[in-house]
């Protein structure tokens, strides 16, 4: 019996129930284990006040080093790009949507109007400052990149599992929330009365769920392997390099984004201060067997500018000033 250790919120065990699924159909046996994670905990600091990665991954880390569970289950996102000691990830599955949509409150023809989108579409550049506009996110990139397009909008922290999120919004005054579609999707909770973000960069690794174990467990690895889609890991790989030569984490408003097509690995990165008032991006393409290689290159370009190495306190020679 192989112990799939998740999360308790309902987007946790729905992805840990994915996996148990996926083994049982391959005959391995699955239980999961319920572990509370120090973010379930405290649903009220702003993640970038936290201060810590691997807020939402520590508690199951431990789990596993102790002999508790066999197996993690997490949002790939949250996972660190450098894992606890003794910690791999094995599999990565097939990723679901990658973007970010608004949540919105109020008339749909007003809230449109209000942001700039017509006929389907997001009109292309940054909008002047107009009417009073909420936005809640507990995300510094998100809180970024809404800045350098809005920058007269106010923002309100919001922390807390899907469900808790959309309940405060709802309750709320704010003119809406952005949250991750695949979550919503996942556990069918998206609201109707929602817009997909399509000109915002999501999270490295967004939309994608991986596995973890102990190195050390090469049998619960190789039961695992099955499960890996190789297009996503290559993917998902590129935006974790860039994300962690950059060093970035919870505090540093970074998105990324890979994908494959016609035989090559197209990524696009980006960086903003956190106040939203600059923004740095760039483009490289290349074998996807080279993923790795093609997100800390990415990386490198942007630091030759300086507002970047000030943003993220990086020397020109790659260390930490």
């Amino acid at each position: 019996m192989i112990r799939i250790g998740t999360r308790d919120s309902q987007l946790a065990v729905w992805q840990a129930t994915l996996v148990q699924t996926l083994l049982r159909e391959i005959n391995l046996p699955a239980e999961l284990v319920y572990i509370k994670s120090e973010g379930d905990i405290d649903t009220v600091t702003p993640l970038y006040e936290l201060g810590v990665q691997g807020i939402f991954t520590r508690s199951l880390d431990a789990a596993l080093l102790s002999g508790r569970i066999d197996i993690a289950v997490h949002s790939l996102k949250d996972i660190p790009t450098r894992p606890a000691d003794g910690i791999g990830i094995v599999a990565v599955l097939k990723r679901h949507s990658v973007r970010d949509i608004l949540v919105y409150n109020g008339e749909e023809a007003v809230i449109k109007k209000l942001l700039g989108y017509e006929d389907g579409r997001w009109l292309p550049g940054n909008m002047p400052a107009g009417q009073p506009f909420t936005v809640a996110t507990g995300s510094v990139r998100r809180m970024a990149q809404w800045k350098h397009r809005y920058p007269g909008h106010s923002f309100e922290n919001l922390r807390g599992n899907v469900n808790t999120r959309l309940k405060k919004l709802a309750e709320s005054g704010w003119n809406g929330a952005i949250f991750a579609a695949a979550g919503l999707e996942r556990i069918g909770v998206r609201p109707a009365h929602s817009l997909e973000l399509d000109w915002m960069l999501p999270a490295p690794a967004q939309g994608a769920i991986g596995i973890t174990c102990r190195k050390i467990d090469t049998a619960s690895a190789a039961h695992c392997a099955p499960l890996n889609d190789e297009a996503t890991a290559q993917c998902t790989s590129a935006e974790r390099a860039f994300l962690r030569t950059l060093m970035g984490g919870c505090s540093t408003p970074i998105g990324a984004l890979a994908t494959c097509r016609q035989g090559q690995l197209h990524f696009t990165g980006n960086i903003c201060s956190p106040d939203g008032r600059w923004s740095a991006s760039v483009e490289k393409s290349g074998p996807p067997g080279d993923c790795s290689g093609i997100g800390v290159a990415a990386a490198h370009e942007l630091l030759k500018n300086a507002q970047v190495r000030a943003i993220t306190g990086i020397a020109t020679n790659g260390k930490e000033n």
